[in-house]
């Protein structure tokens, strides 16, 4: 048998499309294999309480939910790009923010390259507007405070420490149960779909 020696550089998704992750092409991202990957891909490394894990696709939700009650007046466009900031972790994974720093640029290169390719295909532009940036920012990093104080075992004074005090923002209202993996893609797509009719 003869075994190729070329690296394989793509991930085939349930739909059948192979995404090419060093090209990415917008024609071989689709939502479903967009959720139901990040259903399946554990936040903090899966260090966190309760009976499932915290999904990134619960997270992404989360941050939708605090960047519209920061921004109340954000277009459905960008309530989108918020909703999608993390897309890429549905073929790359969450890698926690320590080893990101370790590993450098090109993994954050190759992080916004996926992201381009994704914001293309539902028709946003392909790198996040410069105005945007900081708010969908202050979103995640608040979603990681009660993340990391609610669920991943952080005192309150350690989640100021590394995250800052969230400041009109709380606890009250914010989705931090974990759910299934099944559920936790439904109800991503089902926002996704929801915020589409408004653009």
């Amino acid at each position: 048998m003869v075994v190729s020696k070329t690296k394989r550089a793509w991930q085939r998704m349930l739909s059948g499309r192979r995404l090419d992750l060093l090209d990415p092409s917008a024609l071989d991202v689709e939502l479903e294999d967009i959720a139901h990957g990040l259903a399946r891909v554990a936040r903090w490394n899966g260090q966190t309480k309760g009976p499932h894990a915290f999904s990134v696709a619960q997270h992404s939700i989360l941050v939708w939910q605090i960047f519209c009650r920061l921004n109340p007046n954000a277009s459905p466009k960008w309530q989108q790009m918020a909703l999608l900031h993390d897309a890429p972790e549905y073929v790359i994974g969450d890698l926690i923010s320590p080893f990101k720093a370790a590993v450098g640029g090109d993994y954050k290169a190759l992080e916004e390259r996926l992201l381009g390719a994704i914001h293309l295909r539902f028709g946003l532009p392909a790198n996040t507007p410069q105005v945007l940036k900081p708010k969908i920012k202050k979103a995640d990093t608040i979603a990681a405070y009660f993340e990391a104080t609610h669920l991943a075992g952080f005192s309150e004074s350690e989640g100021v420490q590394f995250f800052g005090r969230p400041r009109g923002i709380s606890a009250n209202k914010l989705d931090l149960k974990p759910v299934p993996p099944t559920e936790a893609q439904v109800n991503f797509t089902e926002l996704f779909k929801t915020i589409e009719t408004r653009i």
